[in-house]
């Protein structure tokens, strides 16, 4: 038998803060998150980063200081930012985006592991693929 529905908190406010680099979102449980773009980028939730199953994760580097050129609303569920390294696949639901918020400095400890793992930097520039956008798609 399945439990209760759980309520998946929906967005009260959003703010798109270009010079900090931040999207500010407050939530109607009175969670409020600054969420830095970077992390964002670095955790989208495109197959071009998430890969298509568990450990296929393409790790991002050279991010820190991605912008977002423009944030549209998906439904009532999501918006898919355009940042400014040209990415534009990841469609973050409010779920994800409150999971980010909410598990920042824990993700921010695996992504710098991570590098830390590669050799990698977060401002090293990641080699540029030629072919399609999805490495695996030819």
């Amino acid at each position: 038998m399945p439990g209760p529905a759980r309520t998946i908190p929906q967005p009260t406010a959003l703010t798109v803060h270009q010079t900090s680099r931040q999207l500010e979102i407050a939530f109607d449980d009175g969670a409020e998150f600054r969420i830095p773009f970077e992390l964002m980028r670095v955790y989208s939730p495109s197959a071009e980063v998430q890969g298509h199953g568990p450990g296929q994760e393409v790790l991002q580097t050279g991010k820190r200081g991605v912008g977002i050129d423009a944030l549209e609303a998906v439904g009532h569920y999501a918006v898919q930012p355009r940042f400014s390294d040209g990415h534009e696949t990841g469609i973050f639901t409010w779920e994800y985006l409150y999971k980010l918020g909410a598990e920042e400095a824990a993700l921010w400890q695996r992504y710098e592991e991570r590098l830390a793992a590669a050799g990698a930097s977060r401002d090293d520039l990641m080699p540029l693929k030629s072919g399609s956008a999805c490495g695996s798609h030819h």
